[in-house]
């Protein structure tokens, strides 16, 4: 059976160590392409768009795709739209792996947003020096708030439009406790911007913010498609893929 993974993240990778060398299975992780050197899982890779719903399904129809993994990151929304089409046209079954969203805990002070653009317009109000933690590619909703001073970190160099006060740090999680720590008392940082990604890899500048005492705007994820089954590990996504192979794959529809 042919897997198509939809990755990008280290929940894809994960899944592809899992599922590859499997008897019975070929693997295919699909990357957008977006970051410039990303770490390739094991198996067989692509790189790039689909064309839209209609270009994934026909993707899946040419390569006999048997199951998909929608395991991209939970704020790329297009994608997941796109996967949850192409799977009913064409009667793939279809799995969204997602990691749990952060819950705050005791201290935190989260100023939730529903957009990027909502987080920027919440920022004077919150402090003048901020770490901007949610990737280069929506760096315009903040690009006009020149009485602001950012540090934006992301994997590759950001391109304009972006704030005119601007310092980039290029690094890649997992982030430690002690850098973060570090890095908002050197920077004198006084309000944090994220996503909310989830996950474990960069979560400590949540517990380092906390414990300065710092807002942090948390901007929530966009909704998923409705009745897309959902598991939140790996492990649960690689026994989905096993039942549903057998000694006879079966093709797209």
């Amino acid at each position: 059976m042919h897997v198509l993974i939809l990755g990008g993240t280290t929940e894809a990778r994960r899944l592809a160590e899992l599922l590859h060398g499997l008897p019975g299975l070929k693997l295919t992780s699909s990357l957008a392409g977006r970051v410039a050197s990303p770490r390739l899982p094991p198996g067989g890779t692509r790189v790039g768009g689909f064309g839209g719903a209609d270009g994934l399904a026909a993707w899946l129809r040419e390569h006999e795709v048997g199951a998909v993994v929608d395991a991209t990151h939970p704020f790329a929304g297009t994608i997941s739209f796109n996967a949850a089409r192409a799977a009913a046209a064409t009667h793939v079954p279809l799995l969204a792996l997602r990691r749990p969203g952060w819950v705050p805990a005791e201290g935190d002070r989260w100023h939730e947003a529903a957009s990027l653009e909502e987080a920027a317009r919440s920022l004077p109000a919150l402090g003048r020096r901020v770490f901007l933690t949610t990737g280069r590619m929506g760096l315009a909703a903040f690009a006009d708030l020149d009485d602001l001073w950012f540090l934006v970190r992301s994997v590759d160099a950001p391109e304009p439009p972006y704030p005119s006060h601007m310092e980039v740090l290029l690094d890649r999680g997992p982030f430690d406790l002690g850098r973060e720590r570090e890095l908002l008392l050197r920077h004198r940082i006084d309000v944090v911007v994220t996503k909310d990604s989830g996950g474990a890899a960069t979560a400590p500048k949540l517990t380092a913010a906390r414990e300065a005492g710092l807002p942090v705007v948390v901007v929530r994820r966009p909704p998923a498609p409705a009745g897309v089954p959902v598991v939140a590990d790996p492990e649960e996504a690689a026994r989905w893929v096993r039942e549903r192979s057998g000694p006879e794959p079966f093709s797209a529809g």
